[in-house]
């Protein structure tokens, strides 16, 4: 069974390349508040939405001093391809070994059409990360619905 994390748990530090090779770590952020979501793979259909949802919104959540990072399995090339062809405006990371997404508990067994299969599981969390750059999980959201799910979360933190 999947570890899966709720509010007051530490964040899982993490490193990881975004789509121009750059390493992003959560601890870069320190002071600051974090969107962290991962999503299955880049271009797909829901998964756009969401980074189209989450660019749209990205000036709020830049003026509510949150920051946004998408996390995927996808290679860097397909993360450039990704944010130029739909204009993404925060950093997509790849986290190609899934080893940050287990340590979330975003990677596991999921139901896909009706059938359990192991995948990456649409999840989103917010992280006060403090002034040493340790993370704490504020909000722990798993299985959400790209479709409404950035509205959600801007009406949860009050954006």
């Amino acid at each position: 069974m999947t570890t899966r994390l709720s509010a007051g748990d530490p964040a899982p530090a993490f490193s990881l390349p975004d789509a121009q090779g750059k390493t992003v770590s959560l601890s870069d952020f320190a002071g600051r508040r974090v969107v962290v979501y991962f999503y299955p793979a880049a271009m797909t259909p829901g998964c756009t939405t969401q980074a189209v949802d989450f660019t749209a919104a990205d000036a709020e959540f830049t003026e509510a001093g949150v920051e946004v990072l998408g996390i995927s399995p996808d290679a860097e090339e397909k993360l450039a391809r990704f944010t130029t062809k739909e204009g993404i405006a925060f950093p997509l990371l790849s986290d190609a070994d899934r080893a940050v997404m287990k340590s979330y508990g975003a990677f596991g067994l999921k139901k896909l059409y009706g059938k359990e299969v192991e995948g990456v599981i649409r999840s989103t969390f917010v992280i006060d990360v403090d002034e040493s750059g340790a993370g704490t999980v504020a909000i722990a959201q798993y299985n959400v619905k790209a479709t409404g799910h950035v509205a959600r979360l801007r009406r949860d933190l009050g954006i």
